[in-house]
């Protein structure tokens, strides 16, 4: 498959780095310089599977963007800011992006985290139609084959990564996983002991179970970790 990288960033100079990076990874590229280009590049003919996607902007910044493409969209999201504070990484991971890198950064650390946000989301389902081998809770439903969670055949609309996270709590319900456990599982990356990524994410897909099951459903033992029960 061919991937298709949108590229979000006012500086051109920085864009254009990007996209040279991106582009030697083998992936097809396409560039905006502010939040209104992104979005109409987004509703263009043809289709994008990832945004990077720059915070500070002029028309309309990146966690607007974010947010927008998240009424819509479900393709990853790689969010790149000169921000390095805590709560700057958590309020873009709160609106909705899947991951977060700080200016500046390095071209191949860049690359891990476009490979990595991409193999989890689109993951291809075996050719021949496999047995139904969904996880099921209660009224929910979660398939690894089409990357699909519903409740009661509704879709439940989760970012790649919340996805990841859903589906390694609900294959081993009862289990603990430590934040550090769930990060190496599911980014494929080290931990760092700073990191907030994922408390950020499983408080994000505990609203959006709560919201479709009425059930947080994500339980946390104080010290330890997160699980599901059931």
């Amino acid at each position: 498959m061919n991937y298709r990288i949108l590229i979000v960033d006012d500086d051109r100079e920085i864009a254009g780095l990007i996209e040279i990076y991106l582009r030697n990874d083998g992936y097809d590229t396409v560039l905006a310089y502010d939040g209104e280009e992104a979005l109409r590049a987004l509703e263009g003919d043809e289709p994008v599977h990832l945004v990077v996607l720059d915070v500070m902007m002029p028309k309309m910044d990146g966690l607007t963007v974010c947010r927008r493409i998240r009424e819509e969209k479900h393709l990853p999201i790689l969010m790149v800011s000169a921000k390095a504070e805590d709560m700057d990484k958590i309020l873009g991971l709160m609106t909705g992006a899947d991951d977060y890198m700080v200016k500046p950064f390095n071209p191949l650390e860049l690359s891990a985290r476009v490979k990595s946000l991409l193999r989890r989301a689109y993951r291809m389902p075996s050719e021949t139609p496999a047995a139904d081998d969904a996880i099921r809770i209660g009224a929910l439903r979660i398939d690894k084959n089409t990357h699909r969670a519903e409740v009661d055949g509704k879709p439940l609309h989760l970012t790649s990564t919340e996805f990841g996270i859903l589906h390694l709590l609900a294959s081993n319900r009862g289990r603990v996983f430590s934040a550090e456990d769930i990060f190496q599982q599911v980014w494929k990356e080290k931990y760092f002991d700073s990191n907030n990524t994922v408390m950020v994410h499983i408080s994000h897909l505990r609203d959006k179970l709560e919201q479709e099951t009425g059930d947080k459903m994500i339980a946390t033992v104080w010290g330890v970790g997160y699980k599901i029960d059931g």
